[in-house]
């Protein structure tokens, strides 16, 4: 589970930056066609397992989430941010939008069809890791995926890279270790999308969707 010590300041730095964030990003997928790919391709794997319903982990101000009902999956977001919530709500009223933590999450045992993690292990210590990774093994039912976004380490020697994130100190992390870390949490890998940095990204990481399925 993630230290309450380490998750209150990241949630506190969101609570603050909520307004700005939303409307920086509230538009982030019409840009990016390999984004909206890999969760299409998701939400089809998804809609056939426990009743199509999905969890966005980290959601945000939501509008993954709303994107991912217009795939046609039984969405739903959780983040630790009361105000990206209430912003989540006030967008998308027809949505459903909890407060929650990630590592500690009030959702049954395989009860999912999918989990979407879209850059929000990103501030998760590495020593907490492994946890998170179960406890979204955990909720997922046998057959479900997990597409979990992140930005690229510089190596194998380097698993985990810490960087310069505008809202809380964040991590990088190695494809192959977190690979890993995901077979050791019941989730092999089924597919990897890497998106080279392009000249206008701000960073310049390459970005990882990973899909994994529970057996």
């Amino acid at each position: 589970m993630v230290e309450d010590d380490a998750l209150t300041p990241v949630r506190d730095a969101y609570d603050a930056a909520a307004s700005v964030y939303a409307e920086q990003f509230g538009d982030a997928l019409r840009d990016r066609p390999l984004d909206r790919a890999a969760l299409s391709a998701f939400a089809e794997l998804a809609r056939g397992v426990a009743g199509g319903r999905v969890a966005d982990l980290g959601c945000g101000p939501g509008y993954v989430t709303a994107y991912l009902r217009e795939l046609g999956v039984e969405a739903f977001g959780v983040d630790a941010s009361p105000a990206m919530i209430e912003l989540a709500r006030r967008a998308y009223p027809d949505l459903r939008f909890d407060v929650g933590s990630m590592a500690a999450l009030d959702i049954g045992d395989g009860a999912l069809g999918g989990v979407l993690s879209r850059w929000s292990v990103i501030h998760t210590p590495p020593r907490e890791l492994p946890s998170l990774l179960a406890e979204f093994g955990r909720v997922l039912a046998p057959g479900g995926h997990l597409l979990i976004g992140f930005s690229a380490s510089e190596g194998p020697s380097h698993p985990s890279q810490v960087f310069d994130h505008a809202v809380a100190p964040a991590y990088r992390w190695w494809p192959d270790h977190l690979a890993a870390m995901l077979r050791e949490a019941g989730m092999a890998e089924t597919a990897r999308l890497v998106r080279e940095p392009q000249p206008a990204d701000r960073r310049q990481f390459r970005e990882v969707h990973l899909l994994a399925r529970k057996g």
